[in-house]
């Protein structure tokens, strides 16, 4: 079993692989969990981190992901809550069972997660572990075609005060508010420019932010219950 281990969920992809990545680089034990079987979560397997396959929008599915961790971690350093379900508004109203999904991958499974790996995060050496729910800088001032996406983020950022004042004073939990980070490749360049307009500072940044976000929130020991923000002085357009 692994002590002192990170579990990043939704780490098969994008940011959430990157994450992944460096986490290894640093030679930290991972636990990663992912819902589609890629190539990269072979890859992250094979560099040494334990891959869980979980449907974290059903509660069987967070049930049987939680089971599985704590098969395998006899501790835990932190927990990151990355996996996410990006849906507008016109595939809800098409599919209004999916809004229910969306609350589960960032709702029910971070508020099951953290309650159930408690004990393991207390059983770590570090003086201090940490919780950190990846959200939206969107939440601040809504979406007109992603209410339901947005509502689900809104109750995440409410769910890291609460768990802030209940771990207190072994667990610091806070919650990093991304804004355009990384590009589709299938976007395009009207798509490009008018998010590019959407921050003052103007430009697609990478994954290395949040990462450097991540490791801010790991490192400080006075920081709980807080949202940083990631994304570009949205608030100033």
């Amino acid at each position: 079993m692994l002590h002192d281990a990170i579990l990043l969920t939704g780490g098969g992809q994008r940011l959430g692989l990157y994450h992944a990545e460096r986490i290894l680089d640093h030679g930290r034990p991972l636990i990663v969990t992912y819902r589609t079987p890629r190539p990269s979560v072979e890859h992250l397997v094979s560099r040494g981190a334990i891959a869980i396959q979980a449907d974290l929008s059903s509660t069987d599915g967070i049930a049987a992901c939680i089971q599985a961790v704590q098969t395998h971690a006899a501790s835990l350093c932190a927990i990151i809550h990355n996996a996410s379900l990006w849906l507008d508004d016109a595939h809800i109203a098409q599919h209004p069972a999916d809004f229910s999904a969306m609350l589960h991958v960032h709702v029910h499974a971070p508020y099951a997660i953290n309650l159930a790996c408690e004990p393991l995060l207390r059983a770590g050496t570090a003086h201090l572990s940490d919780i950190i729910h990846i959200s939206d800088t969107g939440v601040r001032s809504g979406d007109a075609h992603h209410a339901a996406y947005m509502a689900s983020k809104a109750a995440l950022e409410n769910l890291n005060l609460s768990f802030a004042a209940r771990f207190a004073p072994h667990i610091k939990v806070n919650t990093i508010a991304p804004g355009l980070i990384l590009f589709n490749d299938a976007d395009t360049a009207d798509y490009r420019q008018q998010r590019l307009q959407q921050s003052a500072l103007g430009f697609e940044p990478g994954a290395h932010v949040v990462w450097q976000a991540i490791e801010c929130l790991l490192n400080n020991p006075y920081i709980t219950g807080a949202t940083l923000p990631v994304d570009g002085g949205r608030h100033l357009i």
